[in-house]
C-alpha cells in the first residue's frame, strides 16, 4: 500500500461565509510542492501569516466548541475540519489554502461535498514521489470518561465510529468504512453537520454558528428534524462524525495505514488522539531515517510490484513523472544466480532480463498512476515487444539506469519506450506494450 504524493492540478477559488463566525471569506486553494503538506495563509493579515495544518498548531478547546481551530501566535483559523477532510479524503497531500478571513467558507450544502466537487473540478495531479504513511504497528488508545479512541494494525485505512445520544431521533448509530477517494466522495462527504436545537440556542448565545442554516446543517428538535430536506442516509449523523474525525486526523500530516475506532469522540479528543499518533510517528521516524525521501526504495517497490527474489530486478526508482516517465536503477552483482550458467567464466547479464527490468520499471510507472486501493491485487502483463536492440554486454559491477517514457496510456493498456544506460552509454532499447490485469 503506497502511492504518489498528490496536489491540485490548478488553483481554485471558493467564496462563502464561515460556519461559526459568519464572516465573508474568499478561499483560494493552490497547488503546492512535494513535502509541503497542507497550510493555511491568512492573506488579510499584514504581513500574511502562514499556519500549517499540523496537530501542534491545534488550539486547545473543549468539545462543546464544535470545531477545530489552528493558531500561530495571536492568529487563528477556525473550523478547518471540513476542508481538511475533503483534501484528506481525496488523498491530496500538498496544498496552500489562502483565506482572507479567520475561517474557511462553509460549503453551501454542508459536509464536504461542495469541496469535493470543486477539488475534482480543478483536478488532482500525482507528484512522482512516494507518500510516506504512518503505519499503526501496535494498538494505540485514548480513554476519557465515556470517550474511546483506538488505532489498530490494518491492511488499509478503515474508520469505525459509534455515537450515542440521549435523544429519540439520534440515539445510537454505528458506521464503518474502508476510506479511499471513492468511498469518501460517495459515503462520507455529503454528510451534513448536525446539532440539537437546545445546543444551537446555546451556541448562538456565545456568538457562534452565525453562518449556519438549515441549508448546510441538520437541526434536531424535541419532535424531530427541523429541516424540510430529508436525511441523505438514516445514519447521516455518524457519517458526519467520521468526516470530522478524518479532518482532525489529517493534522498528523501523513496518510494513515490502520483501523481507527471511535466511540463518542469529538474535536478535542480527536485532536488529542492525533497528538498521540504524532508521538508514535516521531518515535518511528527516529528509528528509521529515510535517506532519499523523494525516491522509491526497494521496500516501496515491493509494496507495488509482486515480484520477489530472484526476479525483482529494480532496486530503486530515482525519478517519476506521473503517467509520463520513470527512471529506475539495477545494481548488477556477481552474486546474481543466473551468472552461474550465463556464462561460466564470462558472466553476461541476460538480454531478456534487461527487457524484464525495463518492464518492471514501466510497471512502477503504470501502477503508480492509480490510487493504492486500485492497484492492490493487480499485475502488469506485457503483451508485446518491438524494436528491441542490445548494443553492448552488461557485466557484474555495472549499474543499469532504465529510462521509461509513456507513449500511450488508456484504460485498456499502454505503450512505453525504454532505454537502458551504463555509465551514460546506451546499452539497450525497446518499445513495450502492456495491460493491467487482476492478480
Amino acid at each position: 500500500m503506497i502511492r504518489q504524493q498528490r496536489t491540485l492540478a490548478r488553483e481554485l477559488a471558493y467564496e462563502g461565509v464561515g460556519l461559526h463566525t459568519g464572516n465573508p471569506v474568499r478561499m483560494v486553494l493552490k497547488p503546492a510542492p512535494v513535502n509541503h503538506g497542507i497550510r493555511f495563509l491568512r492573506t488579510d493579515m499584514d504581513p500574511p501569516l502562514e499556519i500549517p495544518a499540523m496537530v501542534d498548531k491545534a488550539f486547545e478547546s473543549a468539545d462543546d466548541m464544535r470545531n477545530t481551530t489552528l493558531s500561530e501566535g495571536k492568529a487563528q483559523i477556525h473550523t478547518v475540519e471540513h476542508v481538511l477532510a475533503a483534501l484528506s479524503g481525496l488523498n491530496v497531500d500538498n496544498c496552500l489554502i489562502e483565506v482572507d478571513s479567520n475561517e474557511p467558507a462553509e460549503p453551501g450544502l454542508g459536509g464536504s461535498a461542495d469541496y469535493v466537487k470543486a477539488i475534482k473540478g480543478a483536478g488532482i495531479a500525482g507528484q512522482g514521489v512516494p507518500a510516506r504513511y504512518f503505519e499503526v504497528k501496535q494498538p494505540i488508545s485514548l480513554v476519557e470518561d465515556d470517550i474511546e479512541l483506538m488505532a489498530l494494525p490494518y491492511e488499509g485505512f478503515r474508520v469505525s465510529f459509534t455515537i450515542k445520544y440521549d435523544h429519540p431521533h439520534l440515539g445510537t448509530q454505528y458506521a464503518s468504512f474502508d476510506i479511499n477517494p471513492q468511498t469518501f466522495e460517495d459515503e462520507i462527504a455529503p454528510a451534513r453537520t448536525f446539532a440539537l436545537m437546545k445546543d444551537v440556542e446555546a451556541l448562538r448565545e456565545r456568538g457562534l454558528i452565525k453562518g449556519g442554516s438549515l441549508d448546510n446543517a441538520i437541526v434536531v428538535g424535541e419532535d424531530g428534524i427541523l429541516n424540510e430536506a430529508p436525511l441523505h442516509w438514516p445514519n447521516e449523523f455518524v457519517r458526519h462524525k467520521i468526516l470530522d474525525l478524518l479532518g482532525d486526523l489529517s493534522l498528523l500530516g501523513r496518510p494513515i495505514k490502520g483501523h481507527i475506532i471511535s466511540h463518542r469522540s469529538g474535536h478535542a479528543s480527536n485532536v488529542k488522539f492525533a497528538g498521540m499518533l504524532q508521538k508514535a510517528l516521531e518515535k518511528e521516524d527516529r528509528t528509521f531515517s529515510q535517506k532519499n525521501p523523494t525516491q522509491w526504495n526497494i521496500q516501496d517497490i515491493k509494496k507495488i510490484m509482486p515480484h520477489r527474489y530472484p526476479f525483482l530486478l529494480v532496486d530503486r526508482i530515482v525519478e517519476m513523472e506521473d503517467g509520463k516517465r520513470a527512471v529506475g536503477i539495477k545494481n548488477v552483482t556477481v552474486n546474481e544466480p543466473f551468472f552461474q550458467g550465463h556464462f561460466p567464466g564470462h558472466p553476461i547479464f541476460p538480454a531478456v532480463l534487461v527487457l524484464e527490468a525495463m518492464a518492471q520499471t514501466g510497471g512502477m510507472l503504470l501502477l503508480s498512476t492509480v490510487d493504492e486501493h486500485e492497484h492492490d491485487g493487480k499485475l502488469v502483463y506485457f503483451t508485446a515487444i518491438d524494436k528491441a536492440r542490445f548494443r553492448r554486454p552488461i557485466q557484474p559491477g555495472d549499474q543499469i539506469v532504465f529510462e521509461m517514457e509513456m507513449l500511450r496510456l488508456s484504460r485498456l493498456g499502454c505503450k512505453m519506450r525504454g532505454e537502458a544506460f551504463v555509465d551514460g552509454e546506451r546499452v539497450a532499447e525497446a518499445e513495450l506494450m502492456a495491460r493491467v490485469v487482476e492478480r
